[in-house]
């Protein structure tokens, strides 16, 4: 790791994520997604251990977040990459939205007024483009500029793409993540090792953050 940057953990000492290992630089100017998979960052609850998987979900990253650069600039961080080592970094102002917000709903306001209005322009590209994101934990978004930036592309699928199962990714998810889906499965009639389409995984997706934002805003999601 390189001597300017440090692990990246949430305010409550938990892991920024669970697929690549976060690294923050010293002056807390850039975020990096190593996608590696380091046994100390991830203290033996390591994921994604399949190196072509991980490959894939750099590759995934790389991929969207240049999409996005391109056609809608104003909603991702301006970034570099390593291809060697398999690293992004993105130009950040701070530590991320949900960890300025100390991991709670009622701090999201204080930290940016308008951030309801500013995801959902965000989940508005992510229509225009026909892309679904399912990383949509508010620990995926940055502040610059007093503007937020989105990433975690990882786990982002086009609209022609095939149809997966959640079975398919369960290394994407917590097992707190995955318990909260399994309450809707009945509700949305899903079967977890069963291709669904990306409407309804759309939907098992943000009733499975209703514990990290507000009701006004998952319904406003759910009619984007």
């Amino acid at each position: 790791m390189h001597t300017n940057y440090e692990y990246y953990y949430n305010n409550d000492n938990t892991r920024n994520n669970l697929v690549y290992t976060s690294l923050i630089s010293k002056d807390k100017q850039v975020f990096c997604q190593w996608y590696h998979n380091d046994g100390i960052y991830h203290g033996g609850k390591n994921e994604v251990v399949d190196p072509e998987l991980m490959d894939e979900k750099f590759e995934r990253e790389v991929k969207f977040l240049k999409i996005m650069r391109d056609e809608y600039p104003q909603h991702v961080p301006s970034y570099r990459l390593d291809y060697e080592w398999k690293k992004i970094y993105l130009e950040i102002d701070g530590i991320d939205f949900w960890n300025k917000a100390d991991c709670k709903i009622e701090n999201y306001d204080k930290v940016l007024p308008d951030w309801q209005e500013q995801m959902l322009e965000i989940l508005h590209a992510h229509k225009e483009l026909g892309i679904h994101k399912y990383s949509m934990h508010p620990s995926s978004y940055f502040i610059v500029d007093g503007k937020l930036k989105s990433m975690n592309y990882f786990f982002t699928y086009y609209n022609s793409e095939s149809n997966v199962s959640i079975q398919e990714v369960e290394s994407h998810l917590s097992v707190n993540r995955r318990e909260k889906m399994k309450q809707h499965l009945e509700t949305l009639n899903i079967q977890w090792n069963t291709p669904q389409t990306w409407e309804t995984m759309d939907k098992l997706c943000w009733n499975s953050f209703r514990a990290n934002y507000p009701q006004e805003f998952i319904e406003n999601a759910l009619n984007v």
